[in-house]
Formats: structure tokens, C-alpha cells, sequence
């Protein structure tokens, strides 16, 4: 049957089966704007008298089950998830149905069975739902990979939430394209599943159909947070792209922020790292006290805290949030050889607002979010229909414990000073999120206020890629855990050995970056925040990022943490020994820093394992094995030197 809004457009079979059955019963909405979905969000003649929209499904057995409540505000569209699990991002919701290369948990190897059944079953579903279906676009503008999203009508603010993150391609363009226009990924939203099939928990479902005639990557999502699935499934999907391609790429998993000193040097700083690694913080201008002075640290064992008197700090040009594109046709070796270009991958910003808790800690974003130039996505904030959402109101989880993970969706465009256009990067950083160190509790937080890496030692950073001492993003886990290769893996849908060796050859094409290691949480025994990081910023670009000659620099105690300074200076402010050197420290000392070391090298070598693999690069196999034998940084600086 033709669907009259859609003459002559090519779709996949299943897309267009749904879209068939929604258009002859009269329940297909084919969503041009974010606008639309804004209304669809919380349509005005279903509110409650309070003048919510509550979101739920008919589940057999159980009857209908609420999944969120939504409202229009003044400043946007903000919904709260009913289920406390729903309001964070489960890391182990992911799974692989196909038959192509992974290393990924696959549908038959969790469940026992193929996923046809379920599949078929849930366009069957979907098939009975009033539809809102957009189309949107993702990756290089020039060449984009095209995306369709099937959603049920009810679920507008996920839909919405996918929309802002991806944009909406206006219904034109996709018909001006005629029979050439097909969609190379489809996103299909079925939330009752998640009750219905899997126990209750979050499901994202990755279904790459790949073969001689068909190229189409669908991705099913059985549950209304948008992080697993909106944005982070739409991730993988790059992922697999830039896998698949003649010249492997990548899409980072970092923040991006072209840092201008007020001697208007400007210096492109990446900071890459897992969720609650300091990605935003890298975009936000320091938290000031109420005296203007940057708080350093506070100290765990004696109280005592460390000021730093920065009267004025550098302009901030955001350019990435999240994630960032990394393909071979944006390097231009042109001027700045050995360096590495990328360009945003999203249209709008995820971003955490945990770390606010009151008016005043983030002036910018407080005021972009209270008068925003259009509407925003609020989650799991205490949000009133007809009133201004504040984002250092946090839903509750409990009476008392607020939401870890409250989130607002931000377009890009609404962000002063945002850059869009590629850039060149010229300092590379890693967060880590660490636990404090001392004497009576040694722990692997002793990593200096900032370390700088050879190129072998970054790259195997990113292997490892530590989630951290208590990561606000997802469901918790104990101890310590590795998000992964580069990061993004819990995206990823194919082999650890092809992500490493697609970051190997991208190092390896960039050495003439300067790598380095930033903490955030605590240094040592000092509780600091994202101190370390604001304050390695503002120090980094006032040097203009230029690489630091190695008779200036010391070798950090533990080599994972590669070399060291002995102190530096910030505006004329001395930061000495016990910020740089966690060792000296008098509340942690050498032997508690040399157990931290010890559990730093443990989850080095176990993680490693992962990675030992025919099909790994040479230089890689190297390295790695340069590790499992304790190597030096001198060592890793001769395996691959900077350039």
C-alpha cells in the first residue's frame, strides 16, 4: 500500500510494513520538526488535572504499567521516570543479534534462542501503535549515514530526546532524493517489552543485516531512557560504520573545547574518558567560590583546604560534548602535521547536571537553561507543568538521595560560543575519576593533579579505560571497572582487536599531540572535584600547548602514570609537590602509593588480556607486552616516540 506523505521513497521491508498498517488504520504521524514532537510530548487533551502526561503500556498480566510522567514547562519539555532503575543507563543492556564478527554479548547467547521471534513480534507490535515516525541523519554532513525511527505516538519525549541529539531531516530533502533516498539504519522503539520479554530490565538490541544485498543496521530499544539507545545505540551505529569502512575510523568518546588565554593563544584540548570522567566539566568555565577564588582540594584526613586566586580564567569555545568524528576526510596535515582533526557527531548535548546542587555553582549553564532561545529535554529533574525546571533540583530515588544521573538535552546552537567547524586538537587528555589514597585505605587514587604520557602509554589508557571511583552515569558496579576500548566499547558492536587497532594507527598517526592523564574526584588524600582538570586546562593553554622537553620532566613513581612535573605555576601561584607527586603526600606516603601502584598495574594486566590477539597490530603486541613485563615510560617512549 503507498503512503501518500511518502510517494515513491525507498524503505526497508519492516519500516514500511508499520508504516503501511499506521497509515491505514489513520495512526501515522510523520514528524518534520522538533517542534511537533515537543506537542507530542505531552499532548493538551490527554493531561491530568495536575497537568501531566503519563506514559505507560498495557502489559499482559499486569495491565497497564506507567513508565514515565511528562510536562510541558517554561523552559522545555521534562519527563521523570517512574522506576528509579530507568533513570540511569544499565551497562549490561546491550546485545548483538546478528551473525557478523563481535565480541559483544549476543540475543542467543543471553536468551537461548534466535532473535527472529522477538523481532517479528515486535513489528507486530508496533504494528498496532499509533506511529510517530522522523527521519534523521548521522556522521560527515557530506556524507551522511540516513536513519529512520519508528516510535510509538505515546512516547514523543524519547522520540524528542533522539530528535535533538540526531536532528530531524525535513521531509523535503527525503523526497526531493525520490527512489535514490534509502536508509542505511533504522531505530525501532518497543518499551512494554522490557516487561513483557526481559524481566524488567533495560534491552538494547543491535541487528546488523549485512550482507550482499541488503545494508541495513536496525537497532530495537525496549526501554524509554534515551542514553542506552537514542543516543548511546545511535553511537554504535557510527561505530560500526567507521569499522567497516576501506580506511577504518573512529568516533571518540570526548569533549572537545578550544581553550583562548587571555593573551588570545588559542589551544584545541580533547578529553576523552569513561562516563563521569569529566567530559562536560571539560566545557564549563571553573566553579568559583563565593570569594572568586578555585577551590583546589580539601584534604580527607585533616580538613585543611587549598585555595587558588585566578582572577581571570580563558575563554571556553565548546566544539564537542560527547562524541566527536574522527574521519580520515577532516585531516588536514596541511599546517599542523601530526595532529588530529575531528568535527561534532551530535546536535544536541546530553549533559549531567549531578554536580550542581545549588544557584550559582554553573552561572552559564543555569542561565542557558532557565532561558534557553527554544525548548529543552529535561530527565530526572523535579520538574511542574507551567513552571521553570531548575537543574539543581534532582528527582528523588529515595527520600532523601537524589537522582545521580539528572540530565538535560541542550541543541547545540543554543551554546555561546560553539564551534562548528572541524578542528585541529593539540593536546589529548584522559580523565579518571579516583577514590582518595591514604595510609589507612590505600587505593589506586594516586594520580597527580596531571601527568603527561608518551604516545604507547596513552594508547594503552585507552585500552583500559577505567570507569572510576563512583560514576554518577549508570546502574552501580563494584570496584573498579574498565569501560573499555576507547571508552565508547559499551557502544561498540564488533571486536575489541579492530577498535584497538583503529586507535593504534590513529595515535600512531598523531604523535605530535600532546598526551596527557587527568584526575577528577580526588589527588591522593585532597577531595578536588574537577579541580584538576580546570586547573591542567587553564596551565596547559597558557603554555600554548607545546610538549614539555623530557629533561623537564620526571618519571612518575608508578610508570603507568608516565612522566611528572615537580611544580608549576599558574598566574604567578606556585602548585607544588603534593598536587603533582600523591607519593609525597604526608597523609598517604610511599608505601600506600606503591600498593595503589600495584592495583593500577593489576587492572592493567587483567584488562590487557583482552587484547592479546592474533590479529593485533605488531607495534600493539609490543606495547602491551612491555607492560605485562613493567616496563619504564622511557621504554614506552622508545616504542613509539612523539614527534
Amino acid at each position: 500500500m503507498p503512503i501518500p506523505q511518502l510517494p515513491g521513497i525507498t524503505l526497508s521491508g519492516s519500516v514500511m510494513s508499520i508504516l503501511e498498517a499506521a497509515e491505514a488504520a489513520g495512526r501515522l504521524t510523520v514528524v518534520e520538526s522538533v517542534d511537533q514532537l515537543v506537542a507530542l510530548a505531552a499532548p493538551d487533551e490527554l493531561l491530568d488535572d495536575a497537568g501531566f502526561y503519563t506514559v505507560g503500556y498495557d502489559v499482559p498480566g499486569r495491565g497497564f504499567v506507567p513508565e514515565a510522567k511528562v510536562c510541558h514547562t517554561k523552559n522545555g519539555v521534562a519527563a521523570n521516570y517512574l522506576d528509579p532503575y530507568m533513570r540511569r543507563r544499565d551497562p549490561d543492556c546491550m546485545v548483538i543479534a546478528d551473525e557478523q564478527h563481535t565480541d559483544k554479548p549476543t540475543y542467543r547467547g543471553r536468551f537461548g534462542e534466535s532473535f527472529d521471534g522477538v523481532r517479528g513480534e515486535t513489528i507486530e507490535w508496533l504494528k498496532t501503535q499509533p506511529i510517530a515516525c522522523f527521519f534523521f541523519e548521522s556522521g560527515l554532513p557530506d556524507k551522511p549515514l540516513n536513519a529512520v525511527a519508528i516510535c510509538p505516538a505515546n512516547a514523543g519525549f524519547f522520540a524528542l530526546g533522539l530528535a535533538l541529539l540526531q536532528g530531524v531531516v525535513p521531509l523535503k530533502k527525503v523526497l526531493d532524493q525520490g527512489e535514490d533516498y534509502y536508509h542505511e539504519a533504522a531505530v525501532f522503539v518497543a518499551p512494554p517489552f522490557r516487561h513483557t520479554h526481559f524481566d524488567g530490565k533495560q534491552l538494547v538490541v543491535h541487528n546488523r543485516r549485512f550482507d550482499d544485498n541488503l545494508r541495513l543496521h536496525e537497532l530495537f530499544s525496549y526501554n524509554l531512557y534515551p542514553g542506552p539507545s537514542a543516543k548511546k545505540g545511535v553511537y554504535g551505529m557510527l561505530l560500526t560504520l567507521g569499522e567497516r569502512a576501506e580506511t577504518p575510523w573512529t568516533t571518540a568518546h570526548c569533549s572537545t573545547v578550544q581553550v583562548v588565554t587571555p593573551y588570545d593563544n588559542v589551544t584545541t584540548i580533547m578529553h576523552e574518558g569513561a562516563s563521569g570522567g569529566g567530559k562536560s566539566e571539560m566545557l564549563e568555565l571553573m566553579h568559583r567560590e563565593a570569594d572568586g577564588q578555585v577551590r583546589l582540594g580539601t584534604n580527607t584526613v585533616t580538613g585543611d583546604t587549598r585555595m587558588l586566586a585566578l582572577p581571570r580564567g580563558c575563554e571556553l569555545r565548546p566544539v564537542t560534548d560527547d562524541m566527536a568524528l574522527c574521519h580520515p576526510n577532516l585531516q588536514d596535515q596541511s599546517d599542523r602535521p601530526g595532529r588530529l582533526s575531528l568535527m561534532d557527531a551530535e546536535n544536541a548535548w546530553f549533559i549531567r547536571v549531578n554536580h550542581i546542587t545549588r544557584y550559582g555553582i554553573d552561572p552559564h549553564l543555569e542561565r542557558l537553561s532557565i532561558q534557553p532561545p527554544g525548548p529543552l529535554l529535561f530527565l530526572n529533574l523535579q520538574a511542574q507543568p507551567g513552571a521553570t525546571t531548575l537543574i539543581w533540583e534532582h528527582t528523588l530515588d529515595e527520600p532523601g538521595k537524589p537522582c545521580p544521573n539528572p540530565r538535560v538535552v541542550v541543541p547545540r546552537q543554543y551554546v555561546p560560543n560553539v564551534v562548528s567547524h572541524p578542528v585541529t586538537v593539540g593536546i589529548r587528555s584522559f580523565g579518571v575519576r579516583c577514590p582518595p589514597c591514604t595510609r589507612e585505605n590505600p587505593t589506586y587514587g594516586i594520580l597527580g593533579l596531571f601527568h603527561i604520557l608518551p604516545p604507547a602509554l596513552a594508547w594503552l589508557w585507552r585500552l583500559v579505560a577505567p570507569r572510576g571511583h563512583g560514576n554518577p552515569s549508570i546502574v552501580d558496579q563494584e570496584g573498579m571497572q574498565s569501560e573499555g576500548v576507547g571508552s565508547y566499547w559499551p557502544f561498540a558492536t564488533g571486536r575489541r582487536v579492530d577498535q584497538a587497532n583503529i586507535l593504534l594507527n590513529q595515535v600512531r598517526d598523531t604523535s605530535g599531540t600532546l598526551f596527557v592523564l587527568i584526575p577528577n574526584q580526588h589527588v591522593g588524600c585532597w577531595e578536588t572535584g574537577f579541580a584538576p582538570q580546570w586547573i591542567a586546562r587553564e596551565y596547559l593553554a597558557r603554555r600554548g600547548g607545546t610538549r614539555f622537553p623530557l629533561s623537564e620532566m620526571k618519571d612518575s613513581r608508578c610508570p603507568l602514570l608516565g612522566w611528572r612535573r615537580e611544580k608549576i605555576q599558574v598566574e604567578g601561584q606556585t602548585i607544588g609537590s603534593w598536587f603533582l607527586d600523591v607519593s609525597k603526600q604526608p597523609e598517604v606516603g610511599e608505601e600506600a602509593y606503591d600498593i595503589g601502584a600495584k592495583l593500577l598495574a593489576q587492572f592493567f594486566h587483567d584488562q590487557l588480556a583482552n587484547f592479546q590477539h592474533a590479529d593485533l597490530d605488531p607495534l600493539g603486541k609490543e606495547i602491551i607486552q612491555a607492560c605485562l613485563s613493567g616496563a619504564s615510560v622511557g621504554d614506552y617512549y622508545n616504542l613509539l616516540p612523539s614527534e
